[in-house]
């Protein structure tokens, strides 16, 4: 009995050590650095060089364990000018013909501050979605070093109204649009569907039939909560609200769908890793409750031992089990009735 208990004792503190913000930001290899820098600076340089190619290269190369081998036909549109900047859209297309096609807009993550629409791992979704005959658009957005939320949130809907606008030339139809964002990206997804359709604006709701939201916070106070160990979820968050939520918590609500739930909800699908040590899997539990409250349909995809962006960096049966689930799911929902 003495020893499982002290098994059980090694098993925690284990457990505590790998889900700690020192190892899951990587501090100790800042402690090794700053060691090896001690002992011999030019070491130091090149052992940063080698971690941040590493580093680089498997952001650059992260792809859905799902591959398909066809080619697929893109087109770039700029969808909005802002000064000097263009913000563009990587619109993809499936091989069948048809005159139209069901619309996914997809928004890429990054913490609102990072990450763009043509990066491997939004290009390997994209090529999927189309490989399901869905015509999937990337867009990029506005970060919010300078910009904040209502801004990003805005060329959201810019982007959404530029397809709509441009729909005969561009083969969609705007009539089956599906929502679907990764992470930041999967947040604007749920903030778009959950503000407009609480505000029963029918314009902007128009054709949406459902979102889909892969590990996406609803609550951002849950960012930085103790469950959240990642120092960029937490200096992104407060960056882009230019502030924390003690002063700003009215922004902080303003801008967490989950206080913009109501009945008029469009079908939603959540997506999250039990073990995401980014975005909490309790701000995907809660969100759940409040949909369940106001009669929302709803469905819940959960890898068991899945971390943040867990589809490009799981190759199991469970996770495929998940992106075709959520294929079957998106394909529910632009079925007619």
């Amino acid at each position: 009995m003495e020893k499982d208990k002290e098994k059980g004792k090694a098993k925690n503190r284990k457990g505590f050590l790998k889900n700690s913000i020192f190892v899951v930001n990587k501090l100790y290899l800042l402690v090794i650095f700053v060691l090896i820098a001690i002992a011999d600076g030019a070491l130091a340089l090149f052992s940063l060089f080698v971690y941040s190619a590493i580093y680089l290269g498997n952001i650059l190369t992260a792809k859905l364990p799902i591959e398909t081998r066809e080619e697929f036909y893109y087109t770039t549109k700029v969808y909005k000018t802002i000064e000097d900047d263009e913000l563009k859209v990587d619109i993809w297309y499936p091989n069948e013909s048809a005159s139209c096609y069901p619309l996914v807009l997809f928004a890429h993550g990054g913490g609102w501050i990072s990450g763009f629409r043509n990066q491997p791992n939004n290009i390997s979704w994209c090529k999927y979605l189309a490989s399901k005959g869905f015509v999937s658009a990337s867009i990029d957005y506005r970060f919010g070093f300078r910009n904040d939320l209502g801004d990003i949130l805005s060329d959201y809907d810019d982007a959404l109204k530029y397809l709509r606008k441009n729909a005969k030339e561009l083969q969609i139809d705007p009539k089956r649009i599906i929502l679907m964002g990764l992470s930041a990206g999967g947040h604007l997804s749920l903030l778009y569907s959950s503000y407009y359709s609480y505000m029963e604006d029918e314009r902007r709701m128009d054709g949406i039939c459902g979102v889909v939201a892969y590990y996406a916070p609803s609550d951002l106070t849950d960012l930085l909560s103790p469950e959240s160990k990642s120092l960029f979820a937490k200096y992104a968050t407060v960056k882009t609200l230019k502030g924390r939520p003690d002063g700003k918590e009215e922004e902080y609500r303003y801008y967490s769908p989950i206080y913009w739930i109501s009945q008029n909800m469009p079908p939603t699908l959540i997506v999250h890793g039990k073990d995401d040590k980014t975005v909490p899997f309790s701000s995907a539990t809660k969100l759940v409750k409040e949909l369940k409250e106001y009669d929302v349909k709803y469905e819940l995809f959960v890898h068991t031992t899945g971390d943040h962006c867990f589809e490009m960096n799981s190759k199991d049966f469970q996770t495929v089990k998940i992106l075709n689930r959520t294929i079957n799911w998106m394909r529910g929902m632009i079925a007619p009735k």
